[in-house]
């Protein structure tokens, strides 16, 4: 799950701005983590608590409120008992990446992706992302082929996921639509983690959120250099660390 955070952590000093050029620096002294690794690790801790995840995303947000949220999200996250509110956006499938290790089968996958889901974005395009960014990081974890995943992507959510169309971008898009194929796609196409991070922060727009979840799919596919692991873990707060810690032993002992 550490590629989910090292992508958000690399591409948020791009965020909003045009692509940066070839080669830029991964580790530079403006990045750092965002709502993304936030919400991704309120998930992992929801999962091994089996705490209401509601609440727990809820809890996580307010201890670190200016992690760059959106604000339909925020005003959720700062309301109790607030319902979901048909969001669309893309912050179901950026947070999601816990669901893709910690499930045993699709149908569990499927279930918990779409119930981290629905607490905020239940819109069906932001449940559909969810789940297709689960059960790809599950089937690639588990050893299926990439083309195989690629092609079940494809069919069952519809995806267009040829690169001359899904990595051709322009503007700003913080749908969840418009954000999961290109992620899936730069990890889909590319030789190792690196270069996936690479193209996915090279779309430009939304660059932390695309490379989280690049970041995530590729590390299922390809593994996250240590050296990049070891950077990203560097910088996360002391209690996030542990609760990324505690998810990694945990995964270790599930059967």
């Amino acid at each position: 799950m550490l590629g989910a955070l090292a992508g958000d952590i690399i591409g948020s000093r791009f965020e909003g701005h045009p692509a940066p050029p070839d080669g830029f620096e991964f580790f530079h002294r403006d990045c750092r983590f965002t709502d993304d690794t936030v919400c991704t690790l309120a998930v992992a801790e929801a999962l091994m608590s089996g705490q209401d995840i509601a609440k727990t995303l809820r809890s996580f947000v307010r201890r670190y409120p200016d992690a760059g949220y959106g604000g339909m999200f925020l005003r959720w996250a700062f309301t109790d008992e607030a319902p979901a509110y048909g969001s669309w956006g893309n912050g179901a499938p950026m947070r999601v990446a816990a669901v893709g290790w910690w499930a045993r089968s699709e149908a569990e996958a499927m279930e918990l992706a779409t119930a981290q889901a629905v607490v905020s974005h239940d819109h069906p395009d932001a449940v559909t992302a969810a789940q297709a960014v689960a059960t790809a990081i599950l089937h690639l974890r588990q050893g299926d082929a990439p083309d195989a995943v690629h092609a079940q992507l494809t069919t069952r959510f519809g995806y267009d996921l040829r690169p001359e169309t899904a990595l051709r971008r322009g503007g700003f898009d913080v749908s969840a639509a418009g954000t999961v194929p290109p992620a899936l796609t730069a990890a889909f196409e590319a030789t190792g983690w690196e270069e996936a991070v690479r193209t996915a922060v090279g779309l430009g727009g939304d660059t932390d959120t695309l490379a989280c979840i690049t970041g995530a799919v590729a590390e299922a596919i390809h593994g996250v250099p240590e050296p990049i692991t070891d950077r990203a873990r560097g910088l996360l707060t002391d209690d996030l660390r542990a609760v990324l810690d505690r998810f990694e032993q945990a995964l270790a002992t599930r059967a």
